[in-house]
């Protein structure tokens, strides 16, 4: 069995480099499919260097076409059996391909969920391996002594050769904050502890996510349409399919922050029309009280809260007595159009 990572990329030329050194030492690594989504930086020169330590193929856009755009043209391009999908700012964990390749050798018909994390330290640094600044954030950085740059530094040398280092860093989470960090640790259990739930589709990830390319074809691939839970969108036809989500222990990946922060599906709404009309079933309605629910300071009443996976779809599958779409609309979210 073969795997083929698969990287989107856009204007993260100095985080991609690093991403890159992270792939490099992998085992059982068959070859790594960059996609260069349109970007106006470096990036051709870091994939250039790259070339000649990866099995790389490279493939560019010359305008951005999107993240699932850039996704399927990576997908086409490759050659695994199994592709594991990862952004241009994710590190890959010493076994993280090792650890997906067996989750699949043993398993047929598996949607691979690694553990995810982030390095908070790097949210203001625009090159994590000089310390250089976001841009804005050029005061900040030079009030920081030295000393304190270079403990949130990200080096190719720690990358290569002292990843724990990296890893004391991590914390749970794609995204730092109590919320993300709680929803990470709930979709984890439920895919532990509760393999038989019918809405584990929803605890698939952007990046750090696997799946036999043989079925990823099958269904069509990502939505082009979505640029935002398109991992989600698609892991549901996955299922459809007979497809299982599983949690990949140990194939762990870490997400360099950036200050821009995480794009919140509560307030960037275009995904979720379209993810309700291809699927119009009371789950996708709920998965935004679902999120809202976990906020530390949630708008929601606590009665119309969905704490877990598992409380998602009781309250999917039966009538519970509470008005879900008046809570949608005390979180500021718009009806969702009628279907056929």
């Amino acid at each position: 069995m073969t795997l083929s990572v698969v990287i989107r990329s856009r204007d993260e030329a100095d985080r991609l480099r690093l991403v890159l050194a992270s792939l490099a030492r992998q085992r059982g690594l068959s070859e790594v499919v960059v996609v260069d989504d349109g970007s106006t930086d470096h990036t051709q020169a870091v994939l250039a260097e790259a070339a000649s330590v990866l099995p790389l193929v490279a493939i560019r856009h010359a305008d951005s076409r999107g993240r699932s755009a850039a996704s399927n043209g990576g997908a086409a391009a490759a050659s695994g059996d199994v592709l594991l999908f990862l952004d241009g700012d994710t590190l890959a964990g010493p076994e993280l391909v090792q650890r997906h390749l067996a989750a699949h050798a043993g398993e047929a018909g598996t949607i691979g969920r690694g553990e995810v994390f982030h390095l908070r330290c790097t949210r203001f640094l625009k090159n994590p391996e000089t310390a250089s600044p976001m841009p804005g954030q050029e005061a900040r950085l030079a009030a920081t002594s030295a000393n304190e740059l270079d403990k949130i530094r990200v080096t190719r040398q720690q990358v290569l050769d002292d990843f724990s280092s990296i890893e004391r860093r991590a914390e749970p989470g794609i995204y730092p904050g109590a919320g993300p960090r709680l929803l990470g640790a709930l979709e984890a259990e439920a895919l532990r502890a509760q393999p038989g739930l019918g809405v584990l589709w929803a605890a698939a990830s952007g990046a750090n996510l696997s799946v036999s390319r043989a079925a990823f074809l099958a269904a069509g691939g990502f939505d082009e349409g979505l640029d935002l839970n398109e991992h989600r969108e698609l892991a549901f036809r996955l299922c459809q399919a007979g497809l299982r989500m599983r949690l990949v222990e140990g194939a762990r990946s870490y997400h360099l922050t950036h200050r821009t922060g995480w794009r919140d599906p509560l307030t960037e709404r275009g995904w979720e029309a379209v993810f309700w009309r291809k699927h119009p079933i009371k789950a996708v309605k709920l998965l935004s009280v679902f999120w809202a629910s976990l906020a530390p300071r949630s708008p929601l009443p606590a009665r119309a809260r969905i704490g877990t996976l598992a409380e998602l779809e009781a309250a999917a599958l039966a009538d519970n007595g509470i008005d879900y779409d008046a809570a949608r609309r005390a979180l500021g979210l718009p009806d969702l159009p009628a279907t056929a």
